[in-house]
């Protein structure tokens, strides 16, 4: 194969790639539970693991701007799934923390986008499962690769 054959060949499938990743999200995205975005679920879950952070080191972790993250953050405040506590070290600012509703949640959540995905692995072949095995751990290394 010639270089612009490779090249084009490399271009169909990260365009194959990227439409059925974007789909398989838009379907995991679709078994959250009722009344949360995925902007909320992806602000729980980075609070989740990365444990209390102020709303300007959310917004940074989360991609947005602090005025979007305001909006966020006010919404799960409301719902009682995060809760802000005064910084021990520099008493003006406030960090923002998981409660115990917000934890479970996110249990819930991934459960039921595990269970969603398991039930569509369970009707593969073996072969198929041994190649999404493969592919998943291809993967996993695009995203251990810095932006």
């Amino acid at each position: 194969m010639t270089r612009t054959e490779t090249s084009q060949v490399d271009t169909e499938l990260a365009t194959r790639l990227r439409l059925g990743v974007m789909r398989l999200a838009r379907r995991l995205r679709q078994q959250a539970p009722e009344g949360i975005t995925p902007s909320q679920l992806s602000a729980l879950a980075t609070l989740e693991s990365d444990g209390a952070l102020t709303l300007t080191e959310l917004a940074a972790a989360e991609r947005v701007q602090p005025p979007t993250m305001t909006r966020i953050v006010a919404a799960l405040e409301d719902a009682g799934l995060v809760a802000r506590s005064v910084d021990k070290k520099d008493r003006r600012c406030t960090n923002l923390k998981l409660t115990a509703g917000g934890r479970r949640l996110i249990a819930r959540a991934r459960s039921k986008k595990t269970a969603y995905l398991a039930a569509r692995i369970g009707a593969l072949s073996d072969s198929d499962r041994t190649t999404l095995s493969a592919a998943t751990e291809i993967l996993e290394r695009f995203v251990k690769d810095p932006d």
